[in-house]
């Protein structure tokens, strides 16, 4: 602990000897007569108030400031209702980019984009974007940057080309923005402009690639006063329809089904700084289709969360990373236990793989003082398995009991951009089920100039006593970390400690507990063009891990490598690190039992053109060696975009990973022996996406994907208690190979044919097997895929936004 007193006393030095930025300010001016928002600047309110410009290059030079033929001319107004920003944006009409996308996606279009840090206090914004061709993006910041980029707030928008260059009109109005009580209003502000011709990106307050976080860079926007937050009230009232094709084609079995529902999503202003999100039997049927994957490992694979309502605005329930929003409305909790409650002669039936969401509320915001506050509360169904007997009679078995899942965040922003948070998790379920709880203190200082920070994080589970197979389990985890995160040199230490029965996964993610792990990394890195370069990042870095109890060496490493930006925009990246022999105490899958892992080295590399160009395109190769059976794996492939025309963009993905003489886990034998295998594997994944974008409300979009992975076994191994492997006959698995494919399509057109609302018609298709014959050829198995029996599901969904003070005013 003394080395910690000691830092924390360096830190503080560090700290009083910084000197503060100087702050850009501008000062918006009230208004009687508000602009139309049409993108032409000829209101007279634009022609009474003051611009300001002289914006300046952070990308990919540093400092630049903008040249007069290429400047930018931003004025803003306020009145009762609304905060209103005029902007000139002089440029040859013929070099503005104008790619047309749907609604979040600016894509290789030029773009203007204004940043409001409402508070003040250097961590949190709102931010609102507009591309040339008129497309909206919003997001939400967090924590200097993080990007949220799901969230998204009702406002207005136009844009107009002219010869001078091109133009925008932004309405952001007051209930799209959470403020304090004050009578005067002092807000942060930034301004962003891109033009994608050249690839540089300004800002309005410069931003120094140096210093990490840009919220914290950001000027001062004064001169708002007797301003109120709104009455925040919207419902947005949602009817859908699903028809389901799959042919069971067995009697009692209908191959379609067709389902009709209808729910509302719920906005509430509880005050000026808090707000209530409520979802009322949602439907999540349009989203993306997972990307399914063979796992061999002992850990589950962490797939990404495509609901809008668990993406939007949930920064504070992600500290700590102990929220996995898939959780909720995924798998049931039991349905991997349904086979033991099985009679002699029954058989499954029926077993949902989702459970259903009833509803979902969230209740977020940030005080005047920089507390912030979030409450999450989601309750899913009671869910059971079918099973059948040989005279046909059946039963319910339960596989989810009802489930209420909760977090509670406290986060109170300090000086210098630092923080400190409490955050609870929960799931309490019904009946005799287990419940589980997690408790989380965190902290984040970092000195005046956000230049050096010191981290840490005490986290505490405790799990019921009606877990299955257990008892009433409580374990804990700690985390601390310290270093320089700006300037050309930087660097980072971090320490992770996690006890044996630390169980955060009932309502998070994580792959397994039991260690000590310690690692540090330093980087050098140049933001301003040279010779060659524009930029350029290099790290070097060391990990090393033990098992916590009993205490045992786990495994290191040391990596190098670096990304670099040429002066024509193509990127580079390098990887290298080699792992050292070690020992692995999860992939034997069972307790108390080692594998003695080999060493390794790893090599990566990618490449990737200009992403400006009609055609740009990427290739990247990474090879492994293991010394253990001589075994080589690698990863080979390459991606390209075409922008057809501005309204038409096609993308292709492809890549390989052959693997030779690997090893790995297979199963138990009957002698109750850890079986592994000698094995080859080669995994096949290709992609093809395209784009249509009618205007920036509609568009049309399709995803096709065609995963193909195998496992051929060659030779069999019993794990002796000493972690190495002894040859085994290998009887009881000889001809068990796996083979897994999966293909999918995802065609959706959506229509936001008013601000907030939108109608969405979506066609699913995906058919999958996993085979215990090998099937070699990557062809062979995209045909018989092609062959399977399919799954088609249409569905059409209409949203309507409803603002209460829209309808109060009729």
């Amino acid at each position: 602990m003394k080395f910690w007193w000691i830092l924390v006393g360096i830190f503080l030095v560090l700290g009083n000897i910084c000197i503060a930025q100087d702050v850009k300010e501008f000062t918006a001016v009230r208004t009687d007569n508000s602009p139309k928002i049409d993108g032409i600047l000829n209101d007279r309110v634009w022609s009474e108030v003051k611009a300001t410009s002289r914006f300046i290059e952070f990308k990919p030079v540093p400092g630049r400031i903008e040249t007069e033929n290429r400047r930018t001319e931003v004025k803003i107004v306020y009145d009762n209702t609304a905060i209103y920003i005029g902007a000139r944006m002089y440029d040859e009409p013929d070099s503005i980019f104008r790619e047309l996308m749907p609604r979040d996606n600016l894509a290789n279009s030029d773009f203007l984009g204004i940043v409001f840090d409402t508070y003040l206090d250097r961590i949190n914004a709102f931010g609102f974007y507009v591309s040339s061709t008129g497309t909206q993006f919003d997001a939400k910041y967090s924590n200097s940057g993080n990007e949220d980029n799901n969230w998204d707030a009702v406002w207005d928008s136009q844009v107009k080309i002219d010869s001078l260059g091109w133009t925008a009109e932004l309405k952001i109005p007051y209930s799209a923005l959470r403020f304090g009580s004050a009578e005067i209003q002092e807000w942060g502000l930034n301004m962003t402009r891109r033009r994608h011709m050249s690839n540089q990106q300004s800002s309005w307050s410069n931003i120094d690639p140096k210093i990490s976080g840009f919220i914290n860079q950001g000027g001062v926007l004064n001169g708002i006063k007797g301003i109120k937050s709104p009455i925040r009230l919207s419902f947005s009232p949602y009817i859908s329809s699903t028809v389901n094709n799959y042919p069971h084609n067995q009697p009692g079995m209908k191959n379609t089904s067709s389902t009709f529902n209808g729910g509302m999503d719920i906005k509430y202003g509880i005050s000026q700084s808090f707000t209530l999100d409520m979802t009322l039997v949602p439907d999540f049927g349009q989203i993306r289709s997972d990307n399914q994957v063979l796992n061999l490992s002992p850990f589950e694979v962490r797939f990404n969360e495509n609901r809008q309502f668990f993406t939007e605005g949930t920064e504070l329930f992600n500290k700590g990373n102990l929220f996995y929003s898939r959780r909720i409305g995924s798998n049931p909790a039991f349905i991997a236990n349904i086979n033991s409650k099985l009679l002699p002669g029954e058989t499954i039936r029926e077993n949902p793989s989702e459970s259903k969401l009833l509803n979902a509320t969230k209740i977020s915001g940030r005080s005047e003082n920089g507390l912030g506050l979030g409450f999450f509360n989601a309750v899913t169904k009671r869910g059971y398995a079918t099973v059948e007997n040989s005279l046909g009679e059946e039963r319910l078995i339960e596989t989810h009991p009802l489930s209420n899942y909760n977090i509670l965040v406290l986060d109170q922003s300090l000086k210098n951009n630092s923080s400190v948070t409490f955050l609870n998790t929960n799931v309490l379920r019904q009946g005799s089920a287990y419940d589980a709880n997690v408790s989380s203190f965190l902290a984040n200082l970092n000195d005046r100039n956000n230049k050096y920070y010191i981290s840490g994080a005490g986290k505490f589970s405790h799990v019921g006593a009606e877990v299955p197979g257990g008892s009433n389990s409580s374990g804990f985890n700690y985390e601390l970390g310290a270093g320089k995160k700006s300037g050309n040199f930087t660097w980072g230490y971090d320490f992770n400690l996690t006890d044996n029965k630390f169980d955060p996964t009932d309502l998070g993610y994580f792959n397994n507990n039991n260690f000590i792990s310690n690692s540090f990394d330093i980087g050098y890195n140049v933001y301003t063009p040279g010779k060659i370069f524009n930029r350029f990042n290099t790290y070097l870095g060391i990990f090393q891990t033990h098992r916590f109890m009993p205490r045992a060496f786990q495994s290191s490493r040391a990596s190098a490598g670096g990304y670099f930006e040429f002066k024509n925009f193509w990127t580079l990246n390098v990887d290298f690190y080699r792992q050292f022999m070690g020992k692995d105490f999860y992939e034997p899958r069972v307790a108390g039992k080692e594998f003695n892992t080999p060493a390794s080295t790893y090599a990566n590399f990618r490449l990737r053109s200009n992403p400006i160009r009609k055609y740009n395109a990427g290739v990247f190769f990474s090879a492994r060696l293991r010394e253990q059976f001589h075994g080589v794996g690698y990863v080979t492939g390459f991606y390209q975009n075409f922008r057809v025309k501005n309204r038409l963009s096609l993308g292709v993905d492809f890549s390989t990973q052959p693997q030779y003489d690997y090893s790995a886990w297979l199963g138990i034998s009957k002698a109750k022996e850890i079986i592994f295998s000698r094995f080859d594997r080669n995994t096949i994944e290709s992609m093809f996406d395209a784009t249509y974008t009618f205007n920036s409300n509609m568009g049309v979009m399709i995803r096709g994907r065609h995963y193909w992975s195998n496992r051929n076994n060659k030779a069999f191994y019993f794990l002796r208690d000493d972690g190495e492997l002894q040859s085994h006959d290998g009887d009881e698995f000889k001809g068990t190979h796996t083979n897994y494919n999966v293909f999918n399509i995802d065609l959706v057109y959506s229509w936001r044919f008013a601000p907030g609302s939108e109608l969405s018609v979506a066609y699913k298709n995906v058919s999958q097997e996993m085979e215990a014959e090998n099937r070699l050829g990557y062809f062979q198995n995209f045909d018989r895929t092609l062959g399977l029996p399919q799954n088609n599901n249409v569905s059409l969904k209409i949203l309507y936004y409803l603002d209460y003070l829209q309808l109060r005013r009729r």
